[in-house]
């Protein structure tokens, strides 16, 4: 847009400066043509006022040739004087042409002879020997001198004024460009759920009321989603409301049990709907505007050092390998659901590896400028097929409802990333886009 705004500027310019200058430089073309037959014009009339008394006698001719000569020298236009016999004092052969022969009748006048220039004929009247004519002679170049520094001065002007359009349709090309770029910015982080964005009202009134329209919609989207969000956050708690007494009732219903297993069996079932109720909140009562991530390191070495003293307790050791403080790695995934991750993955480790069993939580970067995390450790590893990819969630082997497993994988990949679960020994591994600059 700015550089279609220079060329069309420059056209513009160019074709209202054509139409003024091409006119300019014929009127200084003929202004000096003028100027130069006046002065002609001019000196003709003082040589025929100086020497006409001379003339009235014979004698006097030698007064005449000195008056003739004065007038003439290097660049300046050939005087000469035509006397009635014939004879021309002056430079320049003597030729009686018709132009001499109207002059002797008493009219003085210019005219341009074919061999180009301009003639002024002034008649001298009282000669001894008839009327004598004064001829002046103007080449082309003494007709149209200083007609060249006219036309340059005439281009600078041009040249100059272009030079000025184009430097004020940059500076307003500029400022367009700069409020359209300012409101697709405004626009992009609006698509890119950052609804506090808000588009500077600049330039011409056009695009100022573009902006003030995005804002306007920005503003209502953000009041909708609050809305919305809201709404929501109510139906959560009426939801935590009516589910805790049944879930209650469940796990007394539980605890009656007379088979042991099949009452632990049922409570750990419990525990999961229980656990997959608080998820289910915790998500829906989730800010609309939530953090935009989390320091993956720093949660990592939060939560190892958390579960350090029950893994002491049961003989492993834990070791945690990341990034040093200087160097954060950013995920987008909020600090809770890093946190809630992390606990369920070492909980796993916890409560399904036999004691002794050591486990490394590490975070390091993978292919792709992504961030991984990795919790591995040295058990055998689960003896039923990858939860992973198991078809009912909560259904896995060893005891454990798959739960912890499936927390982080929908962690992994609602984030945009990756799950993947190895064997004997066991190896969760996870990968998180890291947000760009």
């Amino acid at each position: 847009m700015r550089r279609r705004l220079l060329l069309l500027t420059a056209a513009t310019t160019a074709l209202v400066l054509t139409a003024l200058l091409v006119p300019l430089t014929l009127l200084t073309r003929s202004h000096a043509a003028d100027r130069a037959t006046a002065e002609a014009t001019a000196r003709a009339q003082w040589v025929a006022h100086a020497i006409g008394p001379a003339l009235a006698s014979r004698k006097e001719r030698a007064t005449a040739e000195q008056t003739v000569e004065s007038v003439n020298g290097p660049g300046l236009p050939r005087t000469s004087l035509v006397l009635g016999d014939g004879s021309a004092l002056g430079p320049g052969p003597a030729a009686v042409t018709d132009a001499v022969r109207l002059a002797r009748t008493g009219r003085a006048f210019t005219y341009e002879p074919s061999s180009g220039g301009r003639q002024v004929l002034v008649p001298v009247h009282g000669a001894a020997d008839g009327t004598a004519v004064v001829q002046v002679t103007l080449t082309e170049r003494q007709l149209y001198a200083g007609t060249l520094a006219s036309w340059l001065v005439l281009a600078g002007i041009g040249l100059g004024l272009v030079l000025l359009g184009l430097l004020l349709a940059d500076r307003l090309g500029a400022r367009l460009v700069g409020a359209t770029r300012s409101l697709a910015r405004t626009a992009d982080r609006l698509a890119a759920g950052d609804l506090s964005a808000r588009a500077a009202p600049d330039g011409p009134p056009e695009l100022r009321l573009v902006a003030a329209e995005l804002n306007r919609l920005a503003a209502r989207i953000d009041d909708l989603l609050t809305a919305e969000r809201v709404t929501a956050r109510e139906n959560a708690a009426d939801l935590a409301h009516r589910l805790r007494t049944p879930v209650a009732a469940l796990r007394l219903d539980a605890e009656s049990l007379r088979d042991p297993e099949e009452a632990r069996r049922i409570a750990a079932d419990v525990d999961a709907l229980e656990r997959s109720v608080d998820d289910v909140i915790r998500k829906a009562r989730r800010p609309l505007r939530a953090s935009p991530g989390a320091d993956l390191a720093a949660v990592a070495r939060e939560r190892a050092a958390f579960w350090l003293p029950l893994a002491e307790d049961q003989g492993r050791r834990g070791e945690t390998v990341t990034p040093g403080h200087a160097e954060p790695v950013t995920v987008p995934v909020p600090y809770d659901e890093l946190a809630a991750c992390l606990d369920a993955l070492i909980g796993n480790v916890l409560d399904h590896t036999p004691p002794g069993t050591a486990y490394r939580v590490t975070v390091g970067t993978a292919p792709g400028g992504h961030a991984r995390l990795t919790v591995a450790d040295d058990g055998p590893g689960f003896p039923a097929p990858d939860p992973a990819t198991a078809t009912a969630r909560g259904a896995s082997g060893g005891g454990s409802t798959g739960l912890g497993l499936d927390i982080a994988r929908r962690t992994a990949e609602d984030a945009g990333g990756t799950f993947a679960v190895e064997h004997g020994p066991t190896r969760v591994t996870l990968t998180f886009p890291c947000p760009g600059p």
